[in-house]
């Protein structure tokens, strides 16, 4: 297959649970990460922090998230490992040729994400009409900013 884009590298990681400050005990105070900003969103029902691991365009984002409304959807604190993130150097093209191979893309499409990128999500779970799906992961495409581009190309140029 001739893919149209590239998968560069793990953008985030986001976990879910019914208290963000018992996340934020083992996350925060003992493994110490940094917490880098807040996101809270009532049409996805979500109150996190977003905290960071590394640096420069190798960070990796950790967003520590608890529902806004426990008895509405979507339920981030649910599936307690929520969705993972991956840096796409070409988001529209993945995007277009994911759903042309039959990969359900996730309603919302290519939008703003907590941190600033451009995302679109792929559903957990496949249908008739698009079959292939994160078999029940969420997966998160984040268009990466030119730096990490170029970051992970002379990493892989070596």
């Amino acid at each position: 297959m001739n893919r149209p884009f590239r998968v560069l590298g793990v953008q985030q990681i986001a976990i879910g649970g019914p208290d963000k400050t018992r996340l934020q005990k083992l996350w925060v105070e003992m493994l110490g990460l940094e917490v880098t900003g807040t996101f809270k969103s009532e049409r996805e029902n979500v109150d996190e922090d977003i905290c960071a691991i590394g640096s420069g365009p190798f960070k990796v984002e950790v967003d520590l998230m608890q529902p806004l409304d426990p008895e509405k959807k979507p339920a981030v604190h649910a599936t307690p490992l929520n969705h993972v993130g991956l840096w796409i150097d070409d988001l529209p093209a993945a995007v277009g040729w994911l759903g042309a191979q039959g990969v359900r893309i996730a309603p919302g499409g290519i939008r703003k994400g907590a941190a600033g990128f451009d995302i679109c999500f792929l559903h957990p779970k496949g249908n008739e009409e698009f079959p292939i799906a994160g078999e029940g992961v969420l997966i998160e495409l984040v268009q990466a900013p030119p730096e990490v581009v170029k970051a992970f190309a002379a990493l892989a140029a070596g």
